[in-house]
């Protein structure tokens, strides 16, 4: 074991590593109720989706935790389950199987990506004001999402939304189980959100909102509604690139982002660089393409990992008991399935997740109008046209413009040129 995951040159013991990875598990396994409830709006198979959710994310966390010996969780990313399920099938029309296509070749891609050093190029071209803007703008709309599904916020046809009815059993369950999954957050409760869930669940059982179901644990099912349903040929026939490029721009520095944030947290990183972040990446581009494969949304690194290395997780089995973990819950699918089927449930998770992504706006450099405006829009059309990709597209298109125009042209990477020019036909002339 010693050998294996070197327990003694990180400091660091076999039951400090368990612990580490029983609070990271706590923090996370939220995302198997909360994926499939998501992605079953897109008309998957709730069950299939349980199930492949928590297959890739084993897959993935595995390859991260044996092979580069990280304290990282990786699992179907929040907010490209939202992209996935209400911009992609529900917003441009496109089936299921043909976003799942489009997640595959955004894997494969990755995955080639992950074996060069292009990788570094691509993240490079992307300015920093963006980048963080990207993150906020989705994290704005999965609160959006989350607050029409508890009925928040309805549609309204004198002004298109307004304030739903408070006093609605649900909607009002939603907002108790947000009080209180705030108020375990404001205290540093690991696992908050998770918690707040089966707290709200025991709050619905007993006003009669929520039923127990018939049986608590049962043998792993329905996966062959999902796996291997995946249509690549039409994402090339219907011009799907944006999408790919939507998935994989996201995954790639979200999860670049995140293993950073997590190896600093557990000084990890070498004179500043980060070792074997080629494993790193594969894993997380592994878990893409096996997630496409079965049935699910891109992975990405969970920042929920810094959790475990907060109580002394340094090394890859910390991942490894988070699988293990992982392939428990997978025998509790009729349980899972009764508490994603509650909105007051699934919403209050919804909601803090956009918040806690809004976090990055601080460090946007808000007086530089060249950074500031290309981020702005980047953050308020992606909710306001139900789509990250045209938030994305806009705020990569006024970015350069904003610098011609400032006749500071060598500041934009010649890359990022090519993305707004490919940005800007797929927007102009193909449906978006």
């Amino acid at each position: 074991m010693d050998k294996l995951f070197k327990l003694q040159e990180r400091g660091t013991t076999v039951s400090t590593e368990v612990m580490a990875g029983i609070t990271t598990f706590l923090t996370m396994v939220y995302i198997v109720i909360v994926n499939p409830g998501i992605l079953s709006e897109a008309g998957m198979d709730f069950h299939g989706v349980f199930i492949a959710t928590v297959l890739a994310s084993i897959v993935a966390t595995l390859i991260m935790g044996v092979f580069s010996n990280y304290p990282i969780v990786i699992a179907p990313g929040m907010g490209l389950n939202a992209y996935f399920a209400f911009s992609v099938v529900g917003g441009s029309g496109i089936s299921w199987q043909v976003a799942l296509g489009a997640v595959f070749v955004a894997g494969v891609l990755f995955v080639l990506l992950s074996l060069t050093s292009f990788r570094y190029a691509l993240l490079d071209a992307i300015p920093t004001s963006l980048k963080h803007a990207i993150t906020a703008g989705i994290g704005l709309f999965i609160t959006f999402i989350g607050l029409q599904n508890a009925k928040i916020i309805v549609d309204s046809p004198a002004t298109l939304l307004t304030l739903g009815d408070l006093s609605a059993p649900m909607t009002l369950l939603t907002i108790v189980g947000l009080v209180i999954s705030l108020i375990l957050m404001a205290y540093r409760v690991r696992g908050f959100l998770f918690i707040g869930m089966i707290i709200t669940a025991i709050i619905a059982l007993i006003t009669g909102q929520m039923h127990f179901p018939d049986a608590i644990v049962s043998m792993p099912s329905g996966l062959s509604a999902t796996a291997f349903q995946l249509d690549i040929g039409s994402v090339f026939t219907k011009g799907l690139y944006s999408v790919i490029f939507t998935f994989l721009l996201i995954t790639l520095f979200d999860t670049t982002g995140t293993m950073l944030g997590v190896a600093e947290q557990a000084n990890l990183l070498k004179d500043n660089k980060f070792p074997r972040s080629q494993g790193a990446l594969l894993a997380d581009a592994a878990g893409t393409t096996v997630g496409a494969l079965l049935g699910t949304s891109p992975t990405s690194a969970y920042i929920e990992s810094s959790a475990g290395v907060a109580i002394g997780g340094r090394t890859g089995l910390t991942a490894v008991v988070v699988s293990i973990l992982l392939a428990v819950t997978l025998f509790f699918s009729p349980v899972v399935s009764v508490l994603a089927g509650i909105p007051a449930i699934t919403a209050p998770a919804l909601i803090i997740v956009g918040f806690l992504m809004l976090n990055v706006l601080r460090k946007i450099e808000w007086n530089d109008i060249e950074e500031a405006f290309p981020a702005f829009l980047i953050v308020v059309l992606m909710p306001l046209t139900y789509s990250i990709a045209t938030g994305i597209g806009v705020g990569f298109i006024v970015y350069p413009i904003l610098k011609l125009v400032r006749g500071k042209r060598k500041d934009v990477h010649p890359i990022f040129y090519l993305f707004a020019v490919l940005f800007f036909i797929q927007l102009a002339f193909f449906n978006h």
